[in-house]
């Protein structure tokens, strides 16, 4: 019998919120919590996330044995820093930096990477007020109102005024016109997303880039674009070549991406890239020698495990290019098919339909009944899948939305089981929110 069913530990309660007295056999404390996380929905179910929820077992055995290095001592894990550092420059090459030299590293996530760039553009913005005898006391940053809400935390936290471009009919995300309009000296970046979580949408960074170049050339202020590519970094590289989005493009200062959203590695780790080293203030840059030798870092934490890093050099190596441009296009081709086949059912109206991120967003057709999105998301959790429903930001904040969001490990059979499960919601709540018929009377009255 095992130690938690048989003994002492299965009879008694486990303090919640204090340490035990005592220990605890450890196949019991691991089936102990293991029993409790059955209580989590299926994470290969979730289709809210964006991070990855499926990696090869070669893949996770890797991180496992590799859990215990510590990311930020490079001097007693050189190797650790060196697979790092090929990361850093596959991905300046990946996204066209101009230079040999590739200026980066790794972060926690897309927030982390988000907030880093945001500080030198800060730093850069200030520097340059500075220089022309200018004051520094009214930055601000120009996005859309659909940005994530690391975003929102990089303003308030380091003192920029954010300003939004709420959403319209028809308008979905950032413009170059709407950009441009909200730019002044005092503007320290426009923020550009390839890949809105709102509706899995590609923003215009070339058209964005274009329009702040004329505002520059007609004697308007010099504003540079950081590109958010926490999901798109590692789409549209692969399957949308063409796209002009990265550092092709001049104004582009900087880059950050999601490791372990498309990038196919389990969180988290996300990658900040700079176009060269101009872009990053030095004065960003700390140097450390205790940990035995004098190591630069950009970061806003420390210490960190090494393992997701590794998973990501794993993934790079072991499917190549033309792996992730086939991992890519089958999340593509299936979210096509759920959103062809959603958008047929009759009652949703699709909003976007996977063809750029493999994300789409869909609201109910005014006829559709009385029921709402958030009826059809609570149906579909009685089945196991986790669909969000939301409202979209301002102006939009009338418009109820679902979003399904495809990633490697979603199978064309699993998205046929939710669309059948879809369907059957929906006739469901199509019954339930149908007038009652009504009934005569002996004297020929409707009740």
């Amino acid at each position: 019998m095992h130690p938690l069913y048989s003994g002492r530990a299965g009879t008694t309660s486990i303090p919640a919120y204090r340490m035990p007295d005592g220990e605890m056999d450890p196949d019991a404390a691991d089936r102990l919590i293991r029993d409790e996380l059955l209580l989590d929905g299926s994470s290969r179910l979730n289709l809210a996330t964006f991070v990855t929820t499926w990696m090869e077992p070669t893949a996770a055995r890797l991180m496992a044995d590799t859990a215990d290095k510590n990311m930020i001592d490079r001097d007693e894990y050189p190797q650790t820093a060196e697979l790092e550092s090929r990361c850093v420059h596959m991905l300046a090459r990946l996204w066209h930096v101009p230079t040999q030299q590739a200026v980066g590293c790794s972060t926690t996530g897309s927030s982390e990477a988000a907030m880093l760039g945001g500080m030198a553009l800060k730093w850069r913005w200030r520097a340059r007020r500075r220089a022309a005898g200018a004051d520094t006391d009214k930055p601000n940053l120009v996005m859309g109102t659909n940005v994530q809400v690391c975003w929102e935390k990089f303003c308030r936290y380091w003192d920029v005024e954010p300003r939004y471009v709420p959403m319209a009919p028809g308008r979905l995300h950032l413009t170059a016109e709407e950009a441009v309009a909200r730019c002044d000296e005092n503007t320290i970046g426009v923020v550009a997303i390839l890949g809105s979580t709102q509706d899995g949408s590609y923003e215009p960074v070339a058209g964005i880039a274009a329009a702040l170049d004329r505002l520059a050339a007609s004697g308007g202020p010099d504003v540079p674009i950081h590109v958010d590519a926490a999901s798109g970094g590692f789409i549209a590289p692969f399957i949308d070549q063409d796209l002009e989005w990265d550092f092709r493009l001049a104004r582009v200062a900087s880059i950050n991406a999601s490791g372990h959203k498309y990038g196919l590695v389990y969180p988290g780790v996300g990658w900040i890239l700079w176009r060269d080293q101009e872009d990053l203030p030095e004065d960003l840059v700390f140097r450390v020698n205790y940990l035995g030798g004098s190591m630069p870092t950009f970061a806003l934490n420390f210490s960190r495990p090494g393992a997701e890093v590794v998973a990501q050099y794993y993934q790079f190596i072991r499917l190549g290019f033309d792996g992730y441009r086939r991992v890519q296009a089958a999340c593509r081709s299936v979210a096509r098919h759920l959103s062809h086949e959603v958008g047929a059912l009759g009652p949703f109206e699709l909003l976007s339909d996977g063809s750029e991120l493999p994300v789409f967003a869909f609201t109910l057709k005014d006829d559709a009944g009385h029921y709402s999105v958030f009826d059809v998301s609570d149906g579909l959790r009685r089945r196991g899948w986790q669909v969000p429903a939301y409202t979209f930001p301002a102006d939009l904040t009338d418009v109820a939305v679902l979003r399904i969001v495809v990633r490697n490990g979603f199978s064309r059979d699993l998205a046929d089981h939710l669309l059948s499960d879809l369907r059957g919601v929906v006739a469901r709540l199509s019954k339930l929110s149908a007038p009652l018929p009504q009934e005569e009377d002996h004297e020929g009255f409707h009740h």
